[in-house]
């Protein structure tokens, strides 16, 4: 068999870590007995109206491409909702663009804007993909830790001390994941004027907004001067339990959003039409559904960060999305080998803070968007877990 006599993978790509999550997931799939708090997506089903809607697209032939933009009714309740939410005013045929899952959109926003040798500021720990993208794009990841003391909440002077004169943009999850620190409002507002002083863009993702507890969801793009600056990205995926329908969107000042779309349709065309007109459903008529889910999330949330301290897993109150971050030093272990042990001992999945960044180490991701009783029986087997190991 011949080989080749230069490297073949891009450097770009051999740069690039496979996910960690990725390699807990297999594991999982082989176990069918395992409580997972690995996933990162909600145990409810995508409400019934909803999935309807998307079958009826079918039914009615509805099996073509649609505009690149998107379907326009969609990309119009895109833009009478953030209206609603936010005051702000986005032209539906111009500024906004439905992606295949925010994923797609924080891609296309690392493309779109970073040059080879940009500098990328975003938060650490952080969604897996951020980093991923932005070296894609050939720009430089710039990770600025947060720390539990402040409730892995970001602010603004470490941002400000990791700006320098190759600094293009400041990528943020607000809610965090893995962390669900929700940025507060005076840090936002502090970030809105590092971007303003430094002519910076801001790529907000927003996906888990509607999943925010004991508070308010802010977004920069509705502060002042912001809204020209920054790409908002959102999507369906966590509001409203569709994960597998992989619609989400983008909404910019048209300059951005033409650039934008230029890379969507040669890479992707458009998003799948039925879902598309899912996801119109789900805005026209969804919002109750929202609303019954956020309330069973916060429900789970308090159970299950009360269990986490009360079985020596120190977590921080989580304001947003429905993951918890417990601290797992105190066990002598590695987040990695906490993880491998709970996962195989105890049948319960985890995922090592590490995967999301180095200010992750020693700390484990736990999703909680499953049942009470799994969620109960979970800390049950956590703490038996912590006994065997003579952790508490």
């Amino acid at each position: 068999m011949d080989t080749f006599k230069r490297e073949v993978l891009a450097q770009r790509v051999r740069q690039v870590k496979p996910s960690g999550i990725r390699k807990f997931f297999d594991i999982i799939n082989t176990m069918p007995e395992v409580i997972s708090l690995g996933v990162g997506e909600p145990d409810f089903v995508t409400p019934e109206h909803i999935s309807q809607a998307g079958i009826h697209s079918i039914e009615l032939g509805h099996t073509h491409y649609t505009s690149n933009y998107g379907i326009l009714e969609l990309r119009e309740e895109i833009a009478a909702m953030l209206k609603r939410r936010y005051g702000l005013t986005y032209d539906p045929r111009t500024e906004a663009l439905v992606t295949v899952g925010v994923s797609e959109g924080v891609d296309l926003a690392m493309r779109t804007i970073i040059d080879p040798g940009d500098e990328v500021i975003s938060l650490d720990p952080g969604y897996v993909a951020y980093e991923a993208d932005i070296i894609f794009a050939g720009g430089v990841p710039v990770p600025v830790p947060t720390y539990a003391k402040y409730d892995f909440g970001v602010r603004a002077d470490e941002i400000a001390a990791a700006i320098t004169p190759r600094t293009k943009m400041i990528l943020i999850g607000n809610p965090n994941n893995p962390t669900g620190a929700v940025v507060p409002k005076a840090e936002l507002e502090g970030i809105a004027q590092l971007a303003r002083e430094h002519d910076l863009i801001v790529a907000i993702d927003e996906v888990y907004g509607r999943l925010v507890y004991d508070t308010e969801h802010v977004s920069i793009a509705a502060m002042p001067g912001m809204r020209e600056r920054t790409i908002l990205l959102d999507g369906f995926s966590k509001a409203y339990a569709m994960t597998g329908w992989r619609v989400g969107y983008v909404a910019t000042p048209a300059h951005i959003l033409e650039a934008m779309l230029k890379v969507h349709q040669y890479t992707i065309m458009c998003a799948g039409t039925s879902a598309q007109e899912a996801a119109l459903e789900a805005l026209r008529h969804g919002e109750g559904d929202v609303r019954m889910m956020h309330a069973a999330y916060a429900q789970r949330r308090r159970l299950f960060v009360d269990g986490l301290n009360r079985i020596g897993l120190p977590t921080c109150e989580p304001r947003g999305a429905f993951y918890t971050f417990p601290c797992i030093s105190s066990t002598g272990m590695s987040d990695e080998e906490f993880s491998e042990k709970l996962l195989f001992e105890e049948s319960v999945a985890v995922i090592p803070g590490s995967s999301f960044g180095n200010a992750g180490k020693g700390y484990v991701r736990c999703a909680y968007c499953t049942s009470e009783d799994r969620l109960e029986e979970a800390l049950v087997r956590m703490e038996r877990f912590l006994k065997n190991h003579g952790c508490v």
